[in-house]
């Protein structure tokens, strides 16, 4: 909450110091705000069952980056309403205020597997090396291990549910970059697919949550206290956010007109940031206890909402905001941003098929993100989206490839995800965390 303060100052004063300035301010604000929501939702835990209580933390952990992309996507609807669907006056050589709503939601969906799902596996071969056996121990259960000079985190059967239907809005999202538009269609299929998931693992059992820091200290509160201590937290995150979000946007976008650095690149990559710093540092931190699956877990289950809910919620803000049932308009680049994204999603899956993924695999998603930008860099202009195009290639042909060799696997992980009672996946679920 100290953190916030001095956004918070900004926006009710009406003060303007500079706008980076402004955009650091009220981004270190969001992040605030992210970490009491991520506390709060981590302390409800024990008043709800164990899967609802992972979907509703996946849900509340990125509520910070709905509001960023509202903001984008609200701008989007305007400019479409004034300018038609270019979103930009004739003449305008600036970044398409339509495009920007894109750009803010495939940035954080790469940043939170190419990054998130590669620290947690990376964090754990460190703990595990440097530890050795009294590491191992201290996650309990043990969601890591180390086979021969490799280090595996195996996820509980019960993740083949939210892994199923990430799979699923992935599949779908690959049709993403062959449309001009992201319409209400897609609106209604994304977010049936989030409907659907938040039933399934409603049915999950309650368990005892393990709490950490400030959540488990709210969570051992009586029930009364406990309910005012989280209920409170969501207030005054969300509070925070609402107050915050347009400015750090505007501020953002500024920022990169007065200083010549690319407005695209950072609402692509700058702003996610601010939103996902939270959720990762939560991760990482479980990750450094061995908590692994936790952490790889709750990272999978906020996948599923951003490529389901967020992207299913997006024509409905725009529509709103322009107007017009049309849907949200996708340019060359973002056909290309999505098609990137829906390649990288779909390979992520391919190596948790197993319900387990090794340092290299972990390595492969890192070193692939880390990959657009070094050729970005090094490519020439004609070159960049050719780029995307190729990496995107390797996304999916190595999935690809992945599924084939790994076709029993995925069969069982359909079933578990789909079908099997949560009973019967539980009953297995110790004996499948190592």
């Amino acid at each position: 909450m100290a953190v916030a303060v001095p956004g918070l100052v900004l926006h009710i004063a009406g003060i303007s110091l500079s706008h980076p300035v402004d955009a650091l301010l009220y981004g270190v604000a969001i992040v605030g705000a992210a970490f009491l929501l991520s506390w709060a939702a981590e302390a409800a835990q024990v008043d709800i069952s164990a899967g609802l209580a992972i979907a509703l933390l996946a849900l509340v952990a990125v509520l910070p980056e709905y509001a960023v992309d509202f903001v984008f996507t609200i701008q989007g609807g305007e400019a479409y309403a004034q300018y038609g669907p270019t979103c930009l006056p004739p003449g305008s050589t600036e970044q398409s205020p339509c495009g920007l709503a894109l750009a803010n939601m495939t940035g954080a969906n790469r940043i939170l597997v190419g990054v998130g799902w590669a620290l947690v596996v990376l964090l754990a071969a460190i703990r595990l090396r440097r530890g050795g056996a009294d590491a191992g121990q201290e996650g309990g259960a043990g969601t890591s291990h180390r086979e021969g000079h490799a280090t595996r985190v195996t996820l509980q059967r019960t993740d083949a549910v939210p892994l199923v239907f990430l799979l699923l809005a992935t599949v779908y999202s690959l049709t993403l970059p062959l449309r001009v538009s992201i319409t209400l269609v897609d609106t209604v299929v994304l977010v049936g697919i989030f409907v659907l998931y938040s039933i399934r693992v409603a049915k999950a059992p309650a368990e005892d949550p393990d709490l950490i820091g400030p959540s488990a200290w709210v969570g051992r509160m009586d029930a009364g206290k406990r309910r005012t201590g989280y209920i409170g937290f969501f207030v005054v995150a969300a509070v925070i956010i609402v107050l915050c979000a347009e400015p750090f946007a505007d501020s953002l976008v500024q920022t990169g007109t007065e200083l010549g650095i690319s407005q695209f690149f950072l609402v692509q990559w700058l702003a996610p940031l601010a939103s996902e710093a939270p959720e990762l540092l939560v991760a990482g931190l479980y990750a450094w206890r061995l908590k692994t699956t936790d952490a790889l877990a709750t990272l999978v289950s906020s996948k599923v909402n951003q490529w389901s809910l967020l992207v299913g919620t997006l024509p409905i803000v725009f529509a709103l905001s322009a107007g017009s049932l049309n849907g949200l308009p996708v340019d060359t680049v973002q056909r290309e941003e999505l098609l990137i994204t829906a390649a990288q999603s779909l390979f992520a899956v391919a190596l948790l098929v197993t319900l387990s993924i090794t340092v290299w695999g972990a390595l492969s998603l890192l070193g692939l993100f880390v990959a657009q930008f070094v050729l970005a860099a090094t490519l020439p202009p004609p070159l960049q989206e050719l780029e995307l195009l190729i990496l995107s290639g390797v996304y999916l042909g190595a999935a690809i490839v992945l599924f084939v060799r790994q076709r029993h696997a995925l069969v069982r992980l359909v079933r578990d995800g789909l079908r099997t009672p949560y009973a019967q996946l539980t009953e297995t679920a110790g004996s499948s965390t190592k």
